[in-house]
């Protein structure tokens, strides 16, 4: 189960936080492209992170063919996500993924399927993927969500607000939609690919934590440039200045595109580097992702074993 940390109360609107900041992209690319050649994990301490990886991952399914079965059996692996026998190996117990992310829809099966482990189910909503949906049908969808159990909402933020720097309209979207989660924890996407400039993806990481969000999330998965390592360093170094200005901490959640156990261990250094020990860990960090698990229980089994396995063999569900 996820230890969730305190909320994020959020700030005033305050552009003089943001508005100055100066992103260089070449020095960014740079930083980004040595996270993985100055700092390795090799054999025990690369199955110990791995691990890790396993229980920060939001195992998700948002497919138009999605059905109670698929999320049933989705369940099923995030309660036992690697082989009883690979964990044994390793010295592991009572081992789960973060969460489980499903259609607004697909939440009662969810929360059904996983009475009782502690898992929190995830829901996207607000019109996902591109939430250009009318502001009440959005709000009506993350109370439907948190009225049938989910206890995180994964929003996604109208795009058009950072391309026109209108930061009020941004704000005021994203505080009405903390409001309406209730209790549950907001993760709001920005769909970084949609944003043009590294220095946007600043600009709306500090508004979203300014209105309240208690993580902040790259991509829906569903744009054509999703989660990258330059702009999670962007990312999560508003992260650690909205930390030094209010005092409060908010997760991160790379999402699209982190399908193998190398990316796993590259975002993990990332956070080690940029922000410490304490952010490596699901209350605090999260993967969006489905067929990572299946690469990492691949790579874990050979860990124990020495010899690769088929890939068919670590199915989700």
């Amino acid at each position: 189960m996820s230890e969730q940390h305190p909320r994020n109360t959020g700030a005033p609107l305050q552009t003089d936080w943001f508005e100055g900041a100066k992103i260089n992209r070449t020095a960014t690319e740079r930083r980004a492209a040595q996270l993985t050649t100055r700092r390795t994990v090799k054999k025990n301490h690369q199955a110990a992170w791995l691990v890790r990886a396993v229980q920060c991952i939001d195992l998700t399914t948002l497919a138009g063919d999605d059905t109670a079965g698929r999320v049933r059996r989705l369940c099923a692996k995030a309660r036992q996500p690697v082989r009883a026998d690979i964990q044994a190996a390793l010295g592991v117990e009572n081992l789960t993924t973060g969460a489980v992310c499903v259609y607004p829809t697909m939440v009662p099966h969810a929360v059904k399927a996983l009475d009782g482990s502690g898992i929190p189910v995830a829901s996207v909503a607000t019109g996902f993927p591109e939430g250009l949906t009318p502001m009440a049908q959005r709000l009506a969808e993350i109370r439907y969500a948190v009225d049938m159990g989910a206890r995180e909402i994964d929003i996604v933020i109208t795009r058009e607000h950072v391309l026109t720097q209108n930061w009020a309209a941004l704000y005021d979207e994203i505080s009405v939609m903390r409001e309406a989660c209730g209790d549950a924890h907001l993760k709001t996407i920005l769909a970084t690919g949609n944003l043009r400039t590294l220095r946007n993806v600043y600009r709306a990481s500090m508004v979203a934590m300014q209105a309240g969000a208690d993580f902040i999330k790259t991509s829906t998965g569903k744009e054509s440039v999703n989660a990258t390592l330059p702009v999670s360093l962007i990312m999560v170094r508003a992260l650690r200045d909205y930390g030094e200005l209010t005092g409060q901490i908010v997760g991160f959640k790379p999402a699209g595109g982190v399908s193998k156990a190398k990316d796993a261990l590259a975002w993990l250094i990332l956070m080690k580097e940029e922000l410490g020990a304490t952010w490596m860990q699901p209350g605090l960090f999260r993967f969006g992702a489905s067929s990572l698990l299946g690469d990492i229980e691949r790579q874990l089994e050979h860990h124990v074993t020495g010899r690769y396995s088929a890939g068919f063999r670590h199915a989700l569900a």
